[in-house]
Protein backbone atom coordinates (compact mmCIF):
# COMPACT_ATOMS: atom_id res chain seq x y z
CA UNK A 1 0.00 0.00 0.00
CA UNK A 2 2.88 2.20 0.75
CA UNK A 3 3.77 2.08 -2.90
CA UNK A 4 -0.01 2.68 -4.75
CA UNK A 5 0.60 6.56 -4.85
CA UNK A 6 3.33 6.24 -6.39
CA UNK A 7 2.52 4.05 -9.18
CA UNK A 8 -0.86 6.14 -9.21
CA UNK A 9 1.34 9.51 -9.76
CA UNK A 10 3.34 7.39 -12.21
CA UNK A 11 0.56 6.27 -14.38
CA UNK A 12 -0.84 9.48 -14.38
CA UNK A 13 2.82 11.55 -16.07
CA UNK A 14 3.11 8.53 -18.45
CA UNK A 15 -0.57 9.18 -19.80
CA UNK A 16 0.04 13.10 -20.15
CA UNK A 17 2.79 12.69 -22.20
CA UNK A 18 1.55 10.28 -24.27
CA UNK A 19 -1.83 12.37 -24.58
CA UNK A 20 1.02 15.62 -25.36
CA UNK A 21 2.42 13.84 -28.14
CA UNK A 22 -0.45 12.42 -30.10
CA UNK A 23 -2.33 16.15 -29.64
CA UNK A 24 1.24 17.63 -30.98
CA UNK A 25 0.91 14.82 -33.53
CA UNK A 26 -2.92 15.89 -34.12
CA UNK A 27 -2.18 20.01 -34.59
CA UNK A 28 -0.77 18.92 -38.11
CA UNK A 29 -3.91 18.13 -39.08
CA UNK A 30 -6.56 20.25 -37.36
CA UNK A 31 -7.82 23.05 -39.69
CA UNK A 32 -9.36 26.16 -37.96
CA UNK A 33 -12.75 27.46 -38.94
CA UNK A 34 -11.84 29.81 -41.53
CA UNK A 35 -10.00 26.50 -43.24
CA UNK A 36 -6.62 27.79 -42.34
CA UNK A 37 -3.72 25.90 -40.37
CA UNK A 38 -4.11 26.46 -36.43
CA UNK A 39 -0.09 27.76 -36.43
CA UNK A 40 -1.15 29.52 -39.79
CA UNK A 41 -2.14 33.64 -39.09
CA UNK A 42 -5.06 34.53 -40.60
CA UNK A 43 -5.41 38.09 -42.39
CA UNK A 44 -8.32 40.35 -41.27
CA UNK A 45 -7.93 43.65 -42.73
CA UNK A 46 -7.18 47.32 -40.80
CA UNK A 47 -10.08 48.40 -38.75
CA UNK A 48 -12.43 50.50 -40.75
CA UNK A 49 -12.58 54.06 -39.26
CA UNK A 50 -16.31 55.32 -40.05
CA UNK A 51 -16.72 58.41 -41.16
CA UNK A 52 -19.02 61.39 -39.37
CA UNK A 53 -21.96 59.20 -39.86
CA UNK A 54 -22.65 55.88 -37.47
CA UNK A 55 -22.69 52.15 -38.45
CA UNK A 56 -26.19 50.54 -39.03
CA UNK A 57 -27.40 48.75 -36.32
CA UNK A 58 -29.43 44.64 -37.57
CA UNK A 59 -31.63 44.92 -35.21
CA UNK A 60 -33.39 46.51 -31.88
CA UNK A 61 -30.71 47.72 -29.37
CA UNK A 62 -27.81 45.61 -30.36
CA UNK A 63 -24.67 47.34 -28.94
CA UNK A 64 -23.28 49.48 -31.15
CA UNK A 65 -19.91 48.33 -33.22
CA UNK A 66 -16.19 50.26 -32.49
CA UNK A 67 -15.23 52.15 -35.17
CA UNK A 68 -11.19 52.01 -33.90
CA UNK A 69 -8.80 49.65 -32.71
CA UNK A 70 -9.10 49.01 -28.53
CA UNK A 71 -6.06 46.79 -28.42
CA UNK A 72 -3.82 48.87 -26.03
CA UNK A 73 -6.75 49.61 -23.95
CA UNK A 74 -6.82 48.80 -20.51
CA UNK A 75 -10.39 47.49 -19.89
CA UNK A 76 -10.03 45.86 -16.18
CA UNK A 77 -11.14 46.40 -12.62
CA UNK A 78 -9.27 49.41 -11.86
CA UNK A 79 -9.70 51.42 -15.22
CA UNK A 80 -11.80 51.82 -18.13
CA UNK A 81 -9.91 53.90 -21.17
CA UNK A 82 -13.40 54.06 -22.82
CA UNK A 83 -14.51 56.43 -20.49
CA UNK A 84 -11.83 58.76 -21.11
CA UNK A 85 -13.52 59.60 -24.43
CA UNK A 86 -17.37 58.30 -23.79
CA UNK A 87 -18.03 59.02 -20.69
CA UNK A 88 -20.63 61.92 -20.07
CA UNK A 89 -18.51 64.52 -18.62
CA UNK A 90 -15.88 63.73 -21.38
CA UNK A 91 -17.83 63.11 -24.52
CA UNK A 92 -18.76 66.47 -25.81
CA UNK A 93 -15.43 67.48 -25.25
CA UNK A 94 -13.73 64.32 -27.21
CA UNK A 95 -16.89 64.48 -30.40
CA UNK A 96 -17.39 60.93 -29.26
CA UNK A 97 -20.46 59.46 -29.14
CA UNK A 98 -21.88 59.56 -24.99
CA UNK A 99 -22.93 56.42 -23.16
CA UNK A 100 -26.86 55.48 -23.27
CA UNK A 101 -28.37 56.29 -19.89
CA UNK A 102 -28.85 52.60 -18.90
CA UNK A 103 -25.39 52.18 -18.46
CA UNK A 104 -25.90 54.52 -15.29
CA UNK A 105 -28.83 52.53 -13.83
CA UNK A 106 -27.80 50.05 -11.00
CA UNK A 107 -29.56 46.07 -10.93
CA UNK A 108 -32.81 47.82 -9.35
CA UNK A 109 -32.79 51.17 -12.02
CA UNK A 110 -31.59 53.47 -10.03
CA UNK A 111 -29.38 56.29 -11.29
CA UNK A 112 -25.89 56.00 -10.63
CA UNK A 113 -23.62 58.78 -11.25
CA UNK A 114 -20.88 56.68 -12.78
CA UNK A 115 -21.03 54.12 -15.18
CA UNK A 116 -22.85 50.89 -13.46
CA UNK A 117 -20.45 47.76 -12.20
CA UNK A 118 -22.97 45.73 -14.58
CA UNK A 119 -22.03 47.57 -17.69
CA UNK A 120 -17.99 48.72 -16.93
CA UNK A 121 -16.36 45.47 -19.18
CA UNK A 122 -17.46 47.38 -22.64
CA UNK A 123 -16.18 44.76 -24.80
CA UNK A 124 -18.98 42.13 -23.32
CA UNK A 125 -21.47 43.51 -25.45
CA UNK A 126 -19.19 46.13 -27.98
CA UNK A 127 -16.86 44.76 -30.29
CA UNK A 128 -14.41 46.01 -33.11
CA UNK A 129 -15.52 46.17 -36.10
CA UNK A 130 -13.69 44.39 -38.83
CA UNK A 131 -14.00 42.72 -42.19
CA UNK A 132 -13.18 39.60 -41.70
CA UNK A 133 -14.81 36.37 -43.10
CA UNK A 134 -17.42 34.94 -41.53
CA UNK A 135 -16.78 31.50 -39.56
CA UNK A 136 -20.37 30.05 -40.28
CA UNK A 137 -23.07 30.90 -42.50
CA UNK A 138 -25.64 33.40 -41.71
CA UNK A 139 -28.67 34.35 -43.37
CA UNK A 140 -29.62 36.78 -40.64
CA UNK A 141 -32.01 39.37 -42.10
CA UNK A 142 -32.79 43.01 -39.86
CA UNK A 143 -36.19 42.96 -41.89
CA UNK A 144 -37.28 39.40 -40.00
CA UNK A 145 -37.89 37.05 -43.11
Amino acid sequence: MKFLPHAVLAAAAVSLCAGLALAQSAGETVRSLRGVQVDEPAGVEDVFQQDKKRFVRNYRQQPPLIPHSIEQYQIDRNANECLACHDWANAGNRGAPTLSMTHYLDRDGHQLDTVSGTRWFCNQCHVPQADAPALVENIFSSSGR
